[in-house]
């Protein structure tokens, strides 16, 4: 299996940075998209699935360690740092914070581009390992990786549906209450929020949304996803 088409989400206040990062890497085949900050980075992170981020250190608001540190809570997706902080410790602190590689600024990009590849690989080969994919009907959750595939195509899903999925998924087979789904899956509101999420997901993996076959209704208790 080869990167190709992969989506890569680069984060940089560095606005010219972006520009060359974004043609750089869709001149080898990536499809890219950019933030200019955290903030940013979090409102694409709802509406898309990235197979990797590469993000600064130093930006407004929020760092690029803050938001590596909140993602790796609920994500394994690969994270790259790309930063002008190049000590020793600077470095440290970045993969302890959870980022998968560290490197200082300036960048050879073909190193860049090696690194990239590296990351990806070793994902693909640590969620083969672990095994930690749950079918369901047609329908594939990577758990490590927070992908959904049905009939082996990817099914979008926002950042808050892949963490409230992983939750049923954690506990397949067994109703889930509406208060763990909601604090375990990180969302905001109320219990109402949790039904209109459940019913988001239905329209992406029941073959007849109405009349639902993996994602059941448990009355009394919340709701159970149903594996093979």
């Amino acid at each position: 299996m080869d990167d190709s088409g992969a989506h890569i989400l680069v984060v940089d206040d560095d606005k010219r940075l972006r520009n060359l990062l974004r043609r750089f890497l869709a001149d080898n085949g990536f499809l890219v998209d950019v933030a200019a900050d955290a903030a940013e980075a979090r409102r694409k992170l709802e509406s898309f699935t990235f197979d990797l981020l590469i993000v600064d250190v130093m930006m407004p608001g929020e760092t690029g360690l803050s938001l590596t540190e909140g993602l790796r809570r609920t994500s394994s997706v690969p994270i790259l740092i790309l930063s002008a902080m190049g000590e020793a410790d600077d470095r440290i602190a970045g993969l302890e914070r959870g980022a998968d590689d560290y490197l200082p600024k300036p960048f050879e990009p073909r190193e860049l581009l090696l690194r990239i590849k590296t990351a990806m690989r070793r994902q693909r080969t640590d969620s083969a390992n672990i095994g930690s994919a749950l079918s369901f009907g047609p329908c594939l959750f990577d758990m490590r990786r927070l992908e959904l595939t049905r009939g082996g195509a990817r099914v979008r899903l926002t950042e808050t549906e892949a963490r409230v999925l992983k939750v049923l998924a954690v506990r397949a087979g067994e109703p889930v209450a509406r208060d763990t789904l909601t604090e375990e899956g990180e969302l905001e509101g109320s219990a109402r929020a949790i039904d209109v999420l459940i019913t988001r997901l239905r329209r992406k993996v029941e073959p007849n949304p109405r009349d639902p076959r993996y994602l059941q209704t448990v009355r009394g208790k919340g709701y159970a996803l149903l594996p093979d």
